[in-house]
C-alpha cells in the first residue's frame, strides 16, 4: 500500500466513522476502486485506522469521560454484547462479511430504507431523554443492536443512534452516546485484530508507516466531522443518510452487474 492510498482511506475513515453510513463499507469499496488488493493487511489496516478516529473522541470528550461514572457504567454495559458477538464471529466477519459484495450492498440499501421509513413514521415522536439516562436493560439492548454492525453496511453509529431514538433519546444526545461507545468497542476490535495479525506486522516493517499515516489522517478528519454531526443532527433527521444509502447502493449494484 502506498501513502496516497493510506491518506485516502484515512480520510474516508475519519469522515464516515461517526456518520450513520458504515465506515467499513466505505473503506472496503473505496479500496476496491483504488485497485488495492484484498488481503490480510488491508483488513488489518481498515480496522486499525479506526483507532485514529477514536483518539479524536477521547480528545473532544475527555472531561465527560473522566467525570461521569454513570456514563462509563452504561457504556460498559452497551459494549459487552458487541464484544461477545465480535469475538465469537471473528472468523465469519473476516472471511465472509468482508468479502461478500452483494451482502454488503443489500444491507447498506436495507438500512437506508429503514432510516427513511423510520423518520416518516417516528418523526413526531418526542425525543426528550438525555443520552446517559438509560436503564441497565436499555444499555444492554443498545449494545445488542450495535453488534449488528459486524456486517459491513449496517453502521455502528447508525445502529446506536437509531436504537437510542427508539428509546426517546434526543438525536444529538444519541450521537454523543454513539461516539463514546465507540471508544471501547473500536479500541477492543483494533487491539484484537492487531494481536491476531501480529506476525504480519512484525515481519513486514514496510506495513507500519502507511498504517501510521492512515491513523493520523483518520484522527484529524474525525475531529472535524464529530463536531459537524452533532450540530447537524440537532436540526436534521436521518432521512438524508437513508437517501444517500439507497442511491449509492443502486450505483454499486449497477457497477457490480456490468463488470
Amino acid at each position: 500500500m502506498n501513502y496516497f492510498v493510506a491518506v485516502v482511506l484515512g480520510l474516508i475513515e475519519g469522515i464516515t466513522e461517526f456518520l450513520p453510513v458504515s465506515s467499513t463499507f466505505h473503506l472496503i469499496w473505496v479500496a476496491k476502486f483504488l485497485g488495492v488488493e484484498q488481503n490480510d493487511y488491508l483488513k488489518v489496516f481498515e480496522v486499525a485506522i479506526q483507532s485514529g478516529a477514536i483518539l479524536a473522541v477521547i480528545g473532544l470528550y475527555f472531561k465527560t469521560l473522566s467525570k461521569n461514572i454513570l456514563a462509563w457504567k452504561l457504556i460498559f454495559l452497551s459494549f459487552v454484547p458487541t464484544m461477545l458477538v465480535g469475538f465469537i464471529l471473528y472468523k465469519v466477519i473476516k472471511d465472509f462479511f468482508f468479502t461478500n459484495d452483494l451482502l454488503q450492498i443489500s444491507v447498506f440499501f436495507l438500512v437506508g430504507v429503514i432510516f427513511i421509513i423510520w423518520e416518516k413514521i417516528w418523526r413526531k415522536k418526542k425525543l426528550t431523554r438525555a443520552g446517559f439516562s438509560l436503564t441497565v436493560k436499555e444499555a444492554l439492548l443498545v449494545g445488542l443492536i450495535q453488534s449488528l454492525a459486524v456486517i459491513p453496511g449496517v453502521s455502528r453509529a447508525g445502529a446506536v443512534i437509531l436504537s437510542l431514538m427508539y428509546l426517546g433519546v434526543k438525536r444529538e444526545e444519541a450521537a454523543k452516546y454513539s461516539f463514546i461507545l465507540a471508544v471501547p468497542t473500536i479500541l477492543a476490535a483494533s487491539a484484537f485484530d492487531l494481536w491476531q495479525n501480529r506476525e504480519l506486522l512484525t515481519t513486514q516493517q514496510n506495513y507500519l508507516l502507511p498504517l501510521l499515516v492512515g491513523f493520523l489522517v483518520s484522527f484529524i478528519a474525525a475531529w472535524i466531522f464529530i463536531k459537524w454531526l452533532v450540530n447537524f443532527l440537532a436540526k436534521h433527521t436521518l432521512a438524508v443518510f437513508g437517501y444517500y444509502r439507497v442511491l449509492v447502493s443502486l450505483l454499486l449494484l449497477l457497477y457490480l452487474f456490468t463488470h
